[in-house]
């Protein structure tokens, strides 16, 4: 290897480790060391890999290639190429002050919860196009859409006698209806 390998190595390395501290403080408050290892193994799911990865990697006897790197991006919702740049406003108090700026003009989610939602509809989506389309469509305009205006009467009404309506309500419901079977 030359030593731009070396830089990157190290970059995507500094970035990992700066993955994690975001997640452990969007994940918990004051966290301790047994909070801290159940974490990594969350951590590591999270990144689609095995827990031991997670730690070969952290201890340094694994480095993060390029498919690994566009994983950790991808599942951290980060841009292209993310991992191989250097990034120093990852401190706490400058993580907590852009997310506060920004988090009402963000669309990634912001904790499990919404990225669980975000999974599960992804995965319909990706399974069932069509169908999630539709339903998601008319799931959401039940809730999205304002209440419809209330009918305006019409014009002029004929009032109904009420001699009228009952016959009328029969022939249109048995309109609706099969016959039965004869009994044999």
């Amino acid at each position: 290897m030359h030593a731009g390998s070396l830089d990157v190595a190290q970059i995507r390395f500094d970035n990992a480790l700066a993955l994690f501290d975001e997640f452990v403080h969007h994940t918990v408050k004051h966290p301790d060391a047994a909070t801290l290892r159940g974490l990594e193994r969350r951590f590591a799911e999270r990144l689609q890999i095995q827990p031991s990865y997670w730690s070969q990697i952290k201890g340094r006897s694994r480095q993060i290639g390029e498919r690994l790197a566009r994983q950790f991006e991808q599942l951290c919702h980060k841009p292209y190429g993310w991992m191989d740049q250097p990034h120093n406003e990852f401190s706490a108090g400058a993580a907590d002050a852009s997310h506060e700026e920004d988090d009402e003009l963000r669309t990634v989610p912001r904790d499990d919860d919404e990225r669980f939602i975000v999974g599960l509809v992804l995965t319909y989506y990706r399974r069932h196009p069509e169908r999630a389309k539709t339903r998601l469509l008319d799931l959401l305009g039940e809730v999205l859409t304002p209440p419809p205006a209330p009918p305006q009467p019409p014009a002029r009404t004929t009032p109904k006698t009420p001699a009228e309506d009952p016959p009328d309500l029969w022939s249109r419901t048995r309109a609706g209806v099969a016959p039965l079977k004869r009994k044999r």
